[in-house]
């Protein structure tokens, strides 16, 4: 019989100080030789909404490579993963951490990018990642279009269209549509059709929907918001980096929160499906366009293992 595998592995819940909050990711930290096979079987082995593979990186100045993985396909770029593998690796010491704020460089499929990890008493208090400049894809405003929005997410078109605010898709590395919906309740009644949603997403050109309100549980949160994404294999997501990273440049760019150079915005996610996650989004703006966006959150520990395959 062959010898079998083993990979370690680290499992932390990101966007929450609290264990079983948050988005839970798989951190791979030693990924070097796995096939692309490989990787997506263990993906789908660890079945959660995404997996992050850690590798040697190839650009110079990198400190790691990263490769994300749905439980059904690899995505080029994510938050929630970025900020728990940097996490993971600097709370394992594969990465060194001395000062209160360390800045270096990781490589994705889509490039390269900063991330700062803020740390105190030689622990990690938080991870913030620079996305990529804001694109304003495509506005959703003929009648069909909104009615066909409406209707995959179970809810009325004028619950949409009362709040005066586009619907739109917007990538920040992952495009994404932004729905304003008025209120609260009507953003806890949703009922998504799966297959509709794929259906949307996939004529408009987007890898989820992300729907918000300024009704929010917490006071110190900015909006609400619900992420669903069957499309890439996640029904609804407890906390989405790379769309709170493109709520956040709409929220600034339609003056959704006030215009400023620099605007601080906390979105709640994730209540819904009893995992109540923050992230804080950080979009800087010069002469009303927006320039650059920042997202990052606190995150936790919860296990670590053996894979043997």
């Amino acid at each position: 019989m062959a010898s079998r595998r083993t990979l370690k592995f680290y499992q932390a819940d990101v966007f929450t100080s609290h264990p079983f909050g948050g988005n839970p990711v798989a951190v791979f930290p030693d990924a070097d030789g796995l096939t692309d096979d490989e990787l997506q079987k263990i993906a789908r082995e660890m079945n959660l909404s995404e997996t992050v593979f850690v590798f040697s990186p190839t650009a110079p100045g990198a400190a790691v490579k990263l490769r994300i993985f749905t439980p059904t396909k690899e995505i080029p770029f994510a938050g929630h993963p970025v900020v728990g593998a940097m996490y993971v690796l600097a709370q394992t010491k594969s990465l060194s951490i001395n000062e209160a704020v360390t800045g270096l460089v990781y490589e994705c499929n889509i490039g390269l990018f900063p991330v700062e990890l803020y740390a105190q008493d030689g622990h990690v208090r938080q991870v913030v990642m620079t996305q990529p400049r804001p694109q304003f894809v495509s506005l959703i405003d003929d009648a069909e279009s909104l009615y066909e929005v409406a209707g995959s997410l179970g809810i009325a078109r004028s619950i949409i269209a009362e709040t005066k605010w586009p619907v739109e898709v917007v990538s920040t590395g992952l495009p994404v549509l932004i729905v304003p919906v008025r209120t609260l309740t009507a953003v806890r009644s949703i009922s998504a059709d799966d297959q509709a949603l794929v259906e949307l997403c996939g004529r408009v050109g987007a890898n989820g929907v992300m729907v918000f309100t300024t009704v929010t549980v917490e006071s110190f949160a900015t909006v609400h918001a619900r992420m669903f994404a069957p499309s890439i294999g996640i029904a609804e997501d407890p906390a989405t980096g790379s769309a709170a990273g493109a709520l956040g440049a709409y929220l600034v760019q339609h003056g959704v929160v006030e215009p400023a150079p620099t605007a601080d915005i906390v979105i709640e996610q994730g209540y819904e499906i009893d995992r109540p996650s923050h992230i804080w989004v950080r979009v800087e703006s010069d002469d009303d366009i927006v320039q650059s966006v920042k997202v990052g959150g606190a995150c936790v520990m919860v296990a670590e293992g053996v894979l043997r395959f």
